[in-house]
């Protein structure tokens, strides 16, 4: 039976054991994120490309609605060949830049799947890194995909459609042969695409000696969301005291806690996750759900 650090050195075309993986944030908690699997990744991309095509489609509907308004024809032609040839290039480009700029770091397509996007090295998530990772899209599928779609006859022709295939198979394969099935723009931008279910609070810890009279502000309780509250939830169900008192430290500078320092690290930490946990469900009730410490509270 292999060891765990006999497993940790495969190979790298190895693949992707099953289950959560350690990702150490710069906090220094273990967020246990399970990247995500080459099918789902596919699939996700699939539906993103079905809603680019829809709405390329209702455009040009809306592009010969206007022709025929006009009682002429080449202007819905016209209209319909900058549609399909300018605007898929803004859109596909645009599309997934904005979505994965915005606060669930997912295009429609990776949310419907249960995927978002992160930077490896657990920290924020930037738009630079975004628009690199995407424009490194353009190399990897769209380049290639053009070749394929050339027109014309002879040798060279062939030859461009055959560099076509083989460039589009290289970087379309590229995330069966690393751990992480990065793309080749993950690589680039420093980020990965790893499982995000959707969002729910955990079920309230109870401490085994819970202190009921600490008080936290709303400014103190506003420092961190969701995310936040789901890795605090795991640091208590594990129990590791080494953990707890990193964390309660961290939590503690974080707030400026000026309230008693002799509680205990467990008891702190599970009256901090319990007025954390109500004010994030009181937000939510008016529609406003904190992802994490990095959104607007």
């Amino acid at each position: 039976m292999r060891s765990p650090i006999a497993a940790l050195r495969a190979p790298r075309s190895t693949p992707a054991p099953a289950g959560p993986r350690p990702f150490v944030t710069p906090e220094g908690v273990d967020l246990r994120l399970a990247a995500a699997a080459y099918a789902d990744r596919l699939s996700a991309f699939v539906l993103d490309a079905l809603i680019i095509v829809g709405v390329l489609i209702g455009f040009t509907i809306l592009a010969f609605v206007a022709a025929w308004g006009f009682r002429n024809v080449t202007i819905g032609a016209d209209g319909a060949f900058i549609i399909w040839l300018l605007g898929a290039f803004l859109l596909r480009n645009g599309y997934f830049i904005a979505f994965e700029v915005g606060p669930h770091a997912a295009t429609p397509g990776k949310r419907l799947v249960g995927l978002r996007v992160i930077a490896r090295d657990g920290g924020r998530l930037t738009a630079d890194a975004v628009v690199a990772r995407n424009v490194m899209r353009e190399l990897e599928i769209f380049l290639p995909a053009s070749f394929l779609l050339a027109r014309g006859q002879g040798v060279d022709a062939e030859l461009i459609g055959l560099g076509g295939v083989v460039w589009s198979g290289v970087f379309v394969l590229f995330p069966l042969f690393n751990r992480d099935r990065l793309r080749l723009g993950d690589v680039a931008a420093g980020t990965m695409v790893v499982k995000a279910p959707k969002v729910t609070l955990p079920p309230e810890l109870v401490a085994e000696r819970a202190v009921d009279d600490l008080v936290f502000s709303e400014a103190q309780v506003d420092a961190y969301g969701i995310k936040e509250l789901q890795v605090l939830e795991q640091v208590l169900r594990r129990g590791d005291r080494r953990t707890m008192a990193d964390v309660a430290r961290r939590i503690r500078v974080k707030i400026a806690w000026d309230g008693p320092t002799d509680i205990p690290d467990r008891s702190f930490l599970s009256a901090y996750y319990a007025a954390l946990r109500a004010r994030l469900e009181a937000r939510a009730l008016f529609g406003h759900r904190r992802q994490d410490k990095f959104d607007r509270p």
